[in-house]
């Protein structure tokens, strides 16, 4: 199957800050690829690139069969790309956004009107098509935005955080078209998000991201199995014993031990029957639990598993820093 991307080594610097780091990876034509990670992981950095909105520090990247450094016009006549921010003319109807779009890739009239015929009805809004935007709920914009990406045929679709600040039953709507645009017309999609269940329920394959790094990259479900089984958290006393941890890694039926704050994150087959003693050995070590929690693996717990942190809370350290950054430049001002 023929590659939709091609990256190499590939690295972004802002100053002394590494935002890319040394990526290399592929993507097939017709696959659906997601980028997960917290903010300031990279994501759309990476994006920025492959669309050819930023040059990379190092490295080498192709997209549709063009090097994005040396042929960017070529790669922009073969991608759409639907930003985090709406950018959408709101005084102007959905028709008419799309109009707009569709000349300024050269669309003839006659071609126009029938692929913007095409992208309505597969956004579901052709009935809204002559509403002004303005008057567009927030699922309809991100719709249309989609729409408008695709007007001109795109290979590749790059989607930024799509269903940021959605609530949860227009993300799952968004969620549908997404699968129906690349089961339909067939386009490569690259998706970055921050949430867990939107990479599992719609990538055929998933980039973890931290720090400008992968720290993993495969199916959600072989992600998922790395961790080999249920996972229980055991929620103990502040400063719990030290030997409560130690005698779990010695238990051969469990796989995996992580701490975080006052709790024992564990991997294991068959967990439901194991937490009477689990119970009773975290209480003879000196210990007391306070709550347990059973669960099948996420790609949260994937991404604790490699990182030693959750995305959530990286995503609270990100904003503080960005907090930090902004106190620092006025005090300066």
């Amino acid at each position: 199957m023929e590659e939709a991307i091609v990256v190499r080594n590939l690295t972004k610097k802002f100053g002394e800050l590494v935002a890319v780091d040394d990526l290399s990876f592929s993507v097939k034509q017709g696959e659906l690829f997601g980028f997960l990670g917290p903010n300031g992981a990279g994501k759309t950095t990476t994006i920025n690139i492959l669309a050819t909105l930023l040059r990379p520090s190092g490295g080498e990247a192709w997209v549709a069969g063009y090097e994005v450094t040396r042929h960017p016009h070529e790669v922009r006549r073969h991608i759409g790309i639907v930003f985090q921010e709406i950018a959408l003319d709101s005084k102007l109807t959905g028709q008419e956004n799309l109009e707009f779009h569709a000349m300024m890739y050269g669309l003839s009239k006659q071609a126009r009107q029938a692929r913007i015929q095409e992208v309505l009805q597969l956004v579901n809004l052709i009935e809204k098509r002559n509403v002004l935007v303005e008057n567009y709920s927030g699922g309809m914009k991100r719709r249309l935005e989609i729409a408008r990406g695709l007007i001109h045929q795109p290979r590749v679709l790059f989607l930024d955080e799509p269903t940021l600040g959605l609530d949860a039953q227009t993300r799952r709507h968004i969620w549908e078209y997404i699968q129906r645009l690349n089961i339909e017309e067939g386009v490569t999609i690259i998706l970055t998000t921050h949430y867990m269940e939107e990479a599992d329920n719609l990538c055929h394959r998933v980039a973890i991201m931290d720090q400008g790094k992968f720290v993993a990259l495969d199916t959600p479900s072989r992600l998922k199995d790395i961790l080999g089984g249920d996972v229980v958290t055991l929620e103990l006393e502040p400063f719990f014993s030290p030997e409560v941890s130690l005698r779990f890694e010695s238990l051969s039926w469990i796989k995996t031990v992580k701490k975080h704050e006052n709790s024992l994150i564990l991997t294991m087959e068959k967990a439901e029957r194991r937490i009477p003693e689990l119970i009773h050995l975290a209480e003879v070590n000196g210990s007391r639990v306070v709550s347990v929690h059973l669960h099948k693996p996420s790609l949260e717990d994937v991404f604790l598993h490699f990182t030693g942190r959750r995305i959530r809370e990286e995503e609270a350290s990100w904003q503080e820093r960005n907090r930090a950054r902004l106190r620092h430049h006025f005090r300066r001002r």
